[in-house]
Parts: C-alpha cells; structure tokens; sequence
C-alpha cells in the first residue's frame, strides 16, 4: 500500500510505528511489481478507487482517558443518539476517536470514503453536554467542533473556551462527560502520530 499503509492502522487501531504485524518477507513480490512495472498504490487510488479518502491530518487516534480515571473511555453513546458517555473500555469502533491538526475530532469509527460522513464532537455553548454531529452538518451549522488538545492535556473548544471533563453527581455516581470551565483535567489518546501528522511521519 505504499504509503496509504496508515490508513489500515488508524483503521484497525494499531500503532504506526512497530505495529506488531508480521507480514513475511515481501522482497519477491517487490521485485515482481518492479519486473511486470506495476502501477502505485497512489496511482490506484486516484484512478481506480478515488472514493478513499487520505487522512494524513490525524494527529492522535484509538481510545481516548481522563487521568482521573483511566478504567473508562470516550463513546460515541446509544444509536441512534449524539451525546457522547464515558464508558468502560473496550477499544471497540464506538470508542475510536480521531484527533486531526486542523482541530476537529471525529467519534465512533472512521469512514474515510466519498458519501461518508464523519461524526465531530461539538460544544452546543450552552448547558453542560457535549454532542456528536455529522460533521458536514456541523460546518453547514457554523457548530463549535474545533479543540485545542495535547497529549496529557486539557481538551478545549477553541470558540467558547470550555473544556470536555468528566465530573461526578454525588461520590457514589458515575463519572459523565460534560463541557464546563476547564479546571485543568488531563487526557490521553491511545497513538499518537509524531511530527503532527505531516505526510512524512506516516510512511
């Protein structure tokens, strides 16, 4: 796949650098895509199959903690529905988050095709719920769905300034996640990708 391999591994969650997949030695079939004069995978992907979409602005992927209490992930919650809970981990497709350098970060899988639609975490600026829209929408409805975000660090919407936490009702309730002003909560995404997601930091 050339350099499109980061797709399968923000696709099935796994690490870019030492993956842990062991596929063989490849050398023969390089020499034979070289002999018969094969075409890219980039050259396929623009002339055959120009429904994929590249992400190379992914800059933090996989399940995403509060420190407070790393037993419970981000989820895209109930479907159909678009309020985001903290849930028990699971590292399943609903707690796939995908942090891109231009600030939006997508909830619950990633489609990554033309006619798809990626769902962004929003800030409504009022009441202290977060919420999941199709991020077409978001952008048609002028929503809040930008977030400052470092590793091992607050999650901020960049227009209302509040900041994704989780809080307690009372000591014996659940944790939920709500939107409120930050009082410094620290979160980690699974992988993160070096360099910030420059092209060249995913080959």
């Amino acid at each position: 796949m050339d350099d499109y391999k980061y797709m399968v591994y923000f696709a099935w969650n796994l690490p870019i650098e030492n993956p842990g997949i062991d596929y063989g030695d490849v050398s023969s079939r390089k020499e034979l895509r070289k002999k018969l004069n094969c075409k890219s995978f980039d050259w396929y992907i623009k002339n055959i199959y120009p429904n994929l979409i590249p992400l190379t602005s992914i800059v933090g992927y996989g399940t995403m903690k509060n420190t407070l209490n790393e037993d419970i992930c981000i989820d895209q919650g109930p479907v159909p529905g678009n309020t985001p809970i903290m849930y028990g981990c699971h590292v399943y497709s609903p707690q796939h988050l995908f942090y891109l350098s231009t600030g939006e970060m997508y909830i619950g899988g990633l489609r990554s095709r033309q006619n798809a639609v990626d769902r962004c975490l929003t800030d409504p600026g009022t009441g202290d719920l977060p919420f999941i829209e199709q991020c077409n929408e978001a952008v048609k409805k002028g929503l809040n769905m930008h977030w400052d975000f470092k590793q091992g660090s607050s999650v901020m919407n960049k227009k209302t300034k509040r900041c994704l936490e989780i809080v307690k009702d009372n000591p014996s309730s659940p944790y939920r996640l709500v939107m409120q002003n930050c009082t410094r909560q620290k979160w980690n995404v699974q992988h993160t990708v070096k360099d910030w997601g420059k092209r060249s930091a995913l080959r």
